[in-house]
């Protein structure tokens, strides 16, 4: 820590898993597998999405928006913490922090709103077949998505500046491996009550608002195939919803559980692998579900790869 130490007075300390040294390397190779997995399956699916005219739907839409936010938002956290896993220097400079701050949170902000959007698509897909084209067409598809990332940046223009202004004192040691509003609001040396209440309305805002949203989406999914008796459209409605529960669970349970308790002591280690969790591996897991459960994906991806060998 004498190193860290060294560094100057505007720059954090970014301590993340130094209380486990003995796991740094482990984590190095887990995070740089993890994000190299990333880019490739987030690649292919904004690059099948684009060049396979079967997939220009309302649906694959939303999935390149959502590849491109996980591509983006990694990268934005992965570089930094591999470069503090890898040495004993652990800094990052103020407008380091603040630029990770600021686009980390936007892009998980759109993201809660997206995926609610996602929910909203699969409602109207199961629920109104027969008006889905009339509904979900390219202009309000385009007006979903923007509404999805204009959200998100004005949360992080709100969040992110009232949490840069806090007074430090000169407290720059960061118990975390990002540059997160709930680590950063804890080293104010002033009361935080007020921060805490705005970070709890932008939770209920972004975070328990869109799971409400989502959880009746498909409330009425659920209504709609009990009345179905084919088994064939069971499996349909089944492959259409399945992977987008399984993503937004994934997300939404771990995150929630960081912004949710900012303050309460479920401890430093457990919350970091939480964040370190929904930040590294559910991007790299998102582009495994759409492809693995879903057919169209595989069969663009197979007629894409054909293309290529037969020029």
């Amino acid at each position: 820590m004498e190193q860290n130490n060294e560094t100057s007075d505007g720059d954090f300390i970014l301590l993340g898993f130094s209380d486990h040294p003995q796991l740094e390397i482990i984590l190095f190779i887990v995070v740089l597998t993890s994000y190299l997995l990333t880019l490739v399956g987030n690649m292919a699916i904004i690059l099948v999405s684009c060049l396979d005219s079967k997939l220009h739907t309302p649906m694959y839409f939303f999935l390149t928006n959502l590849s491109l936010l996980d591509l983006c938002f990694t990268t934005s956290i992965v570089p930094q913490l591999l470069w503090n896993l890898k040495g004993p220097s652990k800094s990052i400079t103020y407008s380091g922090c603040a630029i990770q701050l600021y686009v980390s949170l936007s892009l998980g902000s759109t993201e809660c709103v997206l995926l609610t959007v996602m929910a909203f698509d699969r409602y109207v897909a199961v629920c109104r077949p027969l008006s889905y084209t009339t509904v979900m067409n390219p202009s309000f598809c385009k007006a979903l998505a923007g509404i999805a990332w204009v959200s998100g940046v004005g949360n992080t223009i709100i969040q992110g500046t009232i949490t840069l202004q806090l007074p430090r004192c000169g407290h720059h040691h960061l118990h975390h491996f990002l540059c997160e509003v709930p680590a950063m609001i804890k080293l104010a040396c002033v009361d935080i009550y007020a921060n805490e209440v705005q970070l709890f309305v932008a939770t209920l805002v972004l975070l328990l608002l869109p799971m409400a949203l989502i959880s009746v989406s498909y409330g009425f999914i659920a209504q709609a195939v009990i009345k179905i008796k084919s088994a064939q459209a069971w499996r349909k409605a089944l492959g259409t919803c399945g992977s987008h529960i399984l993503v937004v669970s994934l997300y939404f349970g771990t995150s929630s559980v960081i912004y949710i308790q900012p303050k309460r002591s479920y401890g430093h280690s457990q919350g970091m692998f939480l964040t370190l969790f929904y930040t590294v591996v559910t991007p790299t897991l998102n582009p495994l579900i759409y492809t693995l459960r879903n057919k169209d994906v595989k069969g663009a991806l197979w007629r894409l790869l054909r293309r290529e060998q037969n020029f």
